[in-house]
């Protein structure tokens, strides 16, 4: 009897040695990364953040990685516009350090980034979508991205070795080619790497075929800030170019063009580039609208008013096709057995204004646009439904995603790892503020160049051209309405500020 103990003993022994055995290399297993970019989506218009427009546009399959992982509410951006912003996140260093400072500039694929390093650690790494950077994508094994801008309706894409046509929605076909791509490389025994990065929802917001009719019966609630008169701030804020009243087009931005206009450039550029059945489908929903439209006859408030309707009517129907983008991703994640080791991540190249100040797009360091959504999954790594509150920079991609592969660190990045964050610790040496710089001025929007810092409460801001000065107490004045630099109150707090943005600078070898 003690014989046969004995053996059933070192059975059970064996049994749990060869068990460990063939589940150490799972848990060895380097995780994956999905990297899911989108061009100007607002932090409200994501209803895991609990915004004005939550119960009339929810976001449910971008709400998942928030559920299944972490909401960031305090992400931020080192400089508002797309081209810096991408070159912030693959470089892990500020504008002034990459060399990148405006849309205008042209990437250095020479620099250090963070797809070459995984890519020498064994990774398959790819890029689809918008890339917007000029030059041509280094650092990836696959890469197959939208010229410039790019199209929503059939548009170009250019490969290392080809450039298509490719027929249909822009935001549909980024999802198929990124669910080809997964599929071609599950039995590589590598893991990868991959950057989905959409057009939606930049300007000019061109609903898909599925989304046409969406929201149309909806009226958006106005931020209580539309007609903003700006009249404590600088002569930056009152001198943009950027107002739903003055610079939101007609034709461009809102789509009432009729056949009159097919030689213009705006609808060729649009309208012009869908094929009949895409144009029937078209006409059937705006034709009605630019009728009733031209009928109505609106001025003023009125017509700014209308504008504000139609631009997020627009807006928001072009985010629910990348809300349905995502949930098929998530989906081939789950069925492949793919979920529990990868790292999802959702994010913008900065935030939007919706409206708020009067204003839409971005550049300006006041929070609708210095802000940007931020969510990640990762099973068993990011604890669910969780929240931070801390300070964190899309600097920090870089350094994260070289932490959590086992990459080593070059260490020329100005980022810091979101690991311990994730995890949810809360490390006492964490960055207490943020820099920001702007510089693409004259530009787009005139939006004049400025500096700033943020402590998470305060923000001051340097329009140093002119020499002027704002600040913010976010507590008391979150809707930023009130310039309080020259409160006698603050002005502790303005020079502690304006210390700490010269100790950042320093910091940052910013000259």
């Amino acid at each position: 009897m003690l014989k046969q103990i004995n053996r059933i003993g070192i059975f059970l022994i064996l049994l749990a040695f060869v068990a460990c055995s063939e589940k150490e290399p799972e848990a060895s297993k380097k995780p994956n990364i999905l990297f899911v970019f989108v061009d100007d989506h607002a932090f409200q218009a994501i209803s895991a953040y609990e915004s004005r427009l939550k119960d009339l546009a929810p976001t449910p399959n971008i709400d998942r990685i928030a559920k299944s992982g972490m909401r960031f509410n305090r992400a931020y951006v080192t400089n508002s516009i797309c081209a810096p912003s991408r070159a912030s996140v693959l470089t892990g260093l500020h504008s002034h350090a990459n060399g990148h400072l405006t849309n205008n500039d042209t990437f250095d694929g020479s620099q250090t980034t963070f797809p070459k390093l995984l890519q020498a650690n064994g990774y398959n790494t790819a890029i689809i979508g918008k890339w917007h950077l000029k030059s041509a994508p280094t650092g990836f094994d696959y890469w197959d991205i939208l010229p410039g801008q790019g199209h929503y309706y059939n548009p170009d894409f250019i490969t290392a070795t080809d450039t298509t046509i490719e027929t249909g929605y822009v935001t549909e076909i980024i999802t198929d080619k990124t669910l080809n791509w997964l599929k071609s490389q599950q039995d590589s025994g590598k893991p990868f790497m991959l950057m989905m990065q959409h057009k939606a929802p930049h300007r000019e917001w061109e609903k898909g075929p599925n989304q046409l009719s969406l929201y149309e019966d909806v009226t958006f609630p106005e931020p209580d800030n539309l007609f903003d008169d700006y009249a404590t701030r600088t002569s930056a804020a009152r001198d943009q170019d950027m107002t739903i009243d003055k610079t939101m087009e007609l034709k461009y931005d809102l789509k009432m063009w009729s056949k009159a206009d097919s030689a213009s450039g705006v609808y060729q550029r649009t309208y012009g580039r869908m094929n009949p059945s895409q144009q029937k489908a078209w006409d059937a929903v705006y034709d009605p609208l630019r009728e009733d439209f031209e009928k109505a006859n609106l001025s003023g408030q009125d017509l700014v008013r209308w504008k504000y309707q139609r631009y997020m009517r627009d807006y928001l129907a072009v985010i629910r096709a990348v809300d349905e983008s995502v949930g098929k991703v998530l989906d081939y994640l789950k069925e492949n057995n793919l979920e529990d080791n990868t790292l999802v991540v959702y994010t913008s190249d900065q935030g939007f204004y919706l409206g708020e100040h009067g204003w839409f797009d971005k550049r300006f360091m006041y929070e609708e646009s210095f802000r940007t959504p931020l969510l990640m999954s990762w099973p068993g790594v990011i604890p669910s439904g969780t929240t931070s509150d801390a300070l964190v920079s899309n600097l920090d991609f870089a350094q994260t995603f070289l932490e959590i592969t086992e990459t080593p660190d070059p260490g020329t990045m100005q980022g810091l790892s979101l690991l311990p964050i994730m995890k949810g610790e809360k490390p006492t040496d964490w960055r207490k503020s943020l820099y920001y710089a702007y510089f693409e001025y004259p530009g787009a929007h005139s939006v004049k160049k400025h500096e700033g810092a943020f402590d998470g409460r305060f923000k001051i801001i340097h329009f140093y051209d002119s020499d002027e000065w704002e600040f913010y107490d976010l507590q008391s004045d979150p809707k930023e309405m009130n310039n309080v630099y020259s409160a006698p109150e603050m002005q502790n707090q303005v020079v502690r500020m304006q210390t700490e943005l010269k100790r950042l600078k320093e910091e940052y070898q910013v000259k």
